[in-house]
């Protein structure tokens, strides 16, 4: 289940990076690509970064580098995390070390806060610098989850619009995830990406206007279909034709 295995996000977005490490660890194994030794980028490619910037990376940086730097599906499904030896200052003086699939976004520590073993982490999707989570920690976890999401494959994975009533009925029937509500670097203006948990699902409600869900089966992504009926995207035309024949 995988509202079992969230308690430790309450530890996380508290200040103990450890937990969120721990709960990478526990919802990659829950939904079948389990973090494993030498998923992390090599040492020296973090030596050439830090050299290249002149500077310690934060330690939750370099911890996740560490631990899965070099999967692919839980750090490059949709957005980049940028390679260590790439990693660069801008011209407002803040270590960018995400960017968005088109370039639209860019998430970064202010220079200012990198001696910080868990700094804050801003975000820019074109009007400038913007606070989006209070420890790098945090956005790091919520990459992860993001990523694991966009990398599921089409039988895990669900999308649809949202209208009020449908937004309403996601806060009434599922748990929502102690995390804070992330900016969303489309609708900068909006209410942000909240996160919630059903049985065997995550879904990731995009500033109340699109949800995601991420099953670790497709009975569990089907469970939320029937439980929020509506026009939902990647339903094909034999899923029709099994709902009826039920």
């Amino acid at each position: 289940m995988v509202i079992d295995m969230l308690e430790g996000l309450d530890e996380l977005t508290a200040g103990d990076r450890h937990r969120g490490w721990e709960f990478v660890r526990a919802l990659t194994a829950a939904f079948g690509r389990p973090v494993v030794e030498g998923d992390g980028v090599d040492p020296a490619l973090l030596a050439v970064g830090e050299e290249r910037i002149g500077f310690a990376l934060p330690a939750a940086l370099h911890e996740a580098y560490l631990l899965f730097g070099g999967r692919r599906d839980l750090t490059a499904s949709q957005d980049t995390l940028v390679e260590p030896q790439n990693l660069d200052v801008d011209s407002d003086d803040v270590l960018v070390f995400r960017v968005e699939a088109q370039g639209c976004a860019s998430w970064g520590v202010p220079v200012r806060a990198i001696g910080q073993d868990d700094p804050p982490v801003v975000v820019d999707a074109g009007d400038g610098w913007v606070p989006y989570a209070d420890r790098l920690s945090v956005a790091l976890v919520e990459m992860v989850m993001s990523e694991a999401m966009f990398s599921a494959g089409e039988r895990h994975v669900d999308n649809r619009e949202l209208d009020d009533t449908v937004n309403a009925l996601v806060s009434a029937a599922f748990e929502c995830l102690p995390l804070p509500a992330f900016p969303f670097w489309a609708g900068m203006d909006g209410p942000g990406v909240r996160w919630f948990a059903g049985p065997d699902v995550l879904l990731r409600n995009d500033g109340g206007t699109w949800l995601w869900v991420h099953g670790r089966s497709p009975e569990a992504v089907q469970a939320v279909r029937e439980r929020l009926p509506g026009e939902w995207l990647m339903i094909s035309g034999d899923d029709e034709a099994g709902e009826s024949d039920d």
